[in-house]
């Protein structure tokens, strides 16, 4: 029997989204520590966040502000934490939806991480971190 997955379609969906994921994240043994060890007891605080960035991104609905990269600059990551955040991502996103939006919030999903990964990676080798 197969499953119908809706598509993210409205603020709960994405709600559902970024709870699920970060359930994976604080309890995963790589990202898991590296996350806790920053939000600490704030969980609550970066959700929030993380609800109003997926909102705005994929529904073009104001409330978030604020630039996403600086948070991250220093954090102590390479390529194979982003690459294991985006399975984890593409893994929660594909169990719970699918869709237009789906595959949207997927493709900025990777298209962050590399941005992500690949600008930590000129900050650190070029000794840039100062101007963030």
């Amino acid at each position: 029997m197969q499953i119908i997955k809706n598509d993210i379609s409205n603020f709960s969906d994405i709600q559902l989204l970024v709870d699920t994921f970060y359930d994976k994240i604080k309890n995963d043994s790589l990202l898991g520590p590296i996350f806790n060890g920053i939000i600490k007891d704030k969980w609550d605080v970066h959700l929030k966040k993380m609800y109003s960035f997926w909102n705005t991104i994929l529904f073009s609905e104001p409330g978030y502000t604020g630039s996403p990269f600086p948070p991250h600059a220093k954090l102590p990551v390479q390529k194979e934490h982003f690459d294991h955040w985006l399975i984890l991502f593409s893994g929660t996103v594909n169990s719970l939806f699918e869709g237009e939006k789906a595959n949207e919030a997927l493709w900025r999903a990777q298209r962050m991480a590399e941005m992500f990964n690949f600008k930590i990676e000129h900050f650190r080798n070029n000794g840039n971190l100062s101007i963030l």
